[in-house]
């Protein structure tokens, strides 16, 4: 091999190796490679919040609303494994007409009004919350940071290596080896992020049912998605989150096997009249969301607006790794 390849390469060893160490997930069962501890985690997440909640619209303005969504997520977090359920766990109803929901490092969960107005059901709300909750026991942000820091040492490394390898005589050949060696490592970044996004649905899955929630609701949240996101759709190679035809395949498996004694049950519910009365109603009767009043400028540091045909916007956690990535890398 080239001498400057062998060295390159070592460096890109070394720089790997200092960002942080494996461990096994307590949710998951996977050995993962996360940038941050989990001490880090709940900093960045507490750090960050007052000003994620502000540049969304804030918090819904009732507090029986903002207590129900609440109750819900504190019940399931108290079902998740390890010491997950010590985490310090918040859950905010966002006074945003988006049709959104995600999560921040250390246990900070945010729904968005625009997305809970379409639900029918609690269970679909538990759903939601389940999945965003599974994105933070699986610890996908730390992750996200260390696969992205991990491709952009590796392309670099690489791009250098191809180009010193071909040498002065063919300098078009590094040149190409360059951009390939770029593109196949932003598709390795965005099917990670899918990975995650349809291990957050199984985990989603599995917090609901624990709470004898239906966990055929999550399908029907998908079914939302799908009709709210109409046609323009882009395609799903280059998404970094499935599209929701693709989750929805993935949840009925699972809802058929591994959680087929929770169907026809009458333990596992959907509390449809209770979110009803309780939620939706109440909620409806408030003053439009804050996003929706004129003159109101809200402008978040993470991408916000849910275009309906592009999935990456879906859930900010991806958009809000990358963030914190460059600046852990600058």
């Amino acid at each position: 091999m080239h001498r400057v390849t062998l060295f390159l390469l070592a460096t890109a060893l070394t720089a790997l190796g200092s960002l942080s160490g494996c461990t096994t997930n307590a949710a998951t069962g996977r050995t993962q490679f996360a940038a941050y501890s989990r001490a880090d985690e709940i900093a960045l997440g507490t750090s960050a919040m007052p000003s994620m909640v502000a540049e969304y619209g804030g918090a819904v303005s009732s507090a029986p609303l903002r207590a129900y969504v609440s109750d819900i997520g504190n019940r399931l977090a108290a079902k998740t494994e390890a010491d997950n359920p010590t985490l310090p766990w918040e859950f905010t109803l966002l006074d945003s007409a988006e049709i959104n929901a995600f999560a921040m490092p250390g246990g900070k969960v945010f729904v968005a009004r625009g997305l809970v107005e379409k639900m029918t059901n609690e269970a679909q709300l538990a759903g939601v919350i389940g999945h965003e909750i599974g994105h933070v026991t699986a610890r996908h942000i730390s992750e996200q940071i260390g696969k992205q820091t991990g491709v952009q040492i590796g392309a670099a490394v690489l791009g250098a290596a191809v180009t010193a390898a071909a040498g002065e005589r063919h300098p078009e050949t590094g040149a190409a080896a360059g951009v390939a060696i770029a593109v196949g490592g932003q598709l390795v970044t965005l099917k990670f992020s899918r990975d995650q996004e349809t291990e957050a649905d199984h985990l989603g899955l599995r917090y609901m049912s624990r709470l004898n929630y239906n966990p055929a609701a999550m399908d029907q949240v998908m079914a939302i998605l799908e009709e709210a996101m109409g046609s323009g759709r882009q395609p799903e190679l280059l998404a970094t989150h499935p599209d929701p035809a693709s989750r929805r395949v993935n949840i009925a498996r699972e809802v058929r096997t591994t959680y087929a004694s929770t169907q026809n049950n009458p333990k596992f519910v959907l509390n449809e009249e209770r979110f009803r009365t309780q939620f939706l109603n109440p909620l409806k009767a408030l003053p439009p969301a804050r996003a929706q009043r004129p003159g109101l400028d809200i402008t978040p540091a993470y991408p916000r607006a849910f275009a309906l045909n592009q999935p990456a916007t879906w859930c900010a956690h991806c958009a809000g790794a990358e963030q914190a990535g460059q600046h852990g890398t600058n």
